[in-house]
């Protein structure tokens, strides 16, 4: 079917430009001062960028599922392809526009807690966790860890934001920035996961299953997560005054 070649293509050049905007404008608001206008402006660009990204490889991900099989003729295992390119794929274009969603909303809604209990929030949320179940359960199915691995690591992440949001005491004043940066890495490392599917199968096609190289984008994305959250404790913590008790 020529007509899905085309459009396959065409999502692809689209995929291309909306990620590229998403993948370079991601770094801006980790290396300029938050909450500055620059911070901002990069924030947005990144998100807008992954929004568009995440959205057309969910189209991509519907073709490599029920697309014509011949598209990808070098690859022969069809139901791994099928794994990888379709249900990962469907299911890390969902993620990253859940983590999107939730990153930005919690800004929005920063001293509104409740209102990311709505079903307009709430929806985004159980679509993640469903296509993550499904993926990982395709991953065990085809005995792939990588699935299962993408799989676990989304959905405890959306367990941790349903903690934030239904806690029954307030949380912290600040508590928003916290879970608003680890959901905006969160994003950075599905995008990067998913783009990353649409150039190694052109250019380093004999790697484009190996775990290794799909795994990169999550270990540098917590080691993100976990340097900014360390440093975020420790300027938070309260520093030593100096001054010595009254001996008794």
């Amino acid at each position: 079917m020529p007509w899905a070649m085309a459009l396959f293509e065409a999502i692809v050049v689209l995929h291309v430009i909306t990620g590229t905007v998403g993948l370079v404008a991601f770094w801006g608001p980790i290396v300029t001062r938050k909450g500055a206008a620059n911070h901002r402006k990069w924030g947005k660009a990144a998100s807008f960028g992954f929004l568009g990204a995440g959205a057309l490889a969910i189209a991509m991900a519907l073709i490599s599922l029920y697309g014509p099989e011949d598209r990808i003729p070098s690859v022969t295992d069809r139901e791994l392809f099928a794994g990888l390119f379709g249900w990962m794929m469907l299911y890390l274009g969902t993620l990253t526009i859940g983590f999107v969603d939730y990153g930005l909303a919690v800004v929005r809604q920063a001293r509104n807690r409740t209102a990311l209990r709505s079903l307009r929030y709430q929806g985004v949320i159980a679509a993640v966790v469903i296509s993550g179940a499904w993926c990982g359960w395709y991953g065990i199915r085809v005995e792939h860890p990588l699935m299962v691995l993408v799989a676990f690591i989304g959905i405890v992440a959306m367990a941790i934001q349903q903690v934030y949001i239904w806690r029954a005491s307030d949380p912290p004043r600040n508590a928003y920035i916290g879970e608003h940066f680890r959901a905006l890495i969160g994003m950075g490392i599905s995008a990067y996961t998913a783009f990353m599917s649409v150039g190694l199968i052109r250019m380093v096609p004999e790697h484009v299953f190996n775990p290794a190289i799909w795994a990169g984008p999550s270990v540098i994305g917590v080691s993100l997560i976990l340097y900014f959250t360390l440093k975020a404790k420790r300027a938070a913590a309260p520093k030593a005054s100096g001054v010595r008790p009254h001996p008794q």
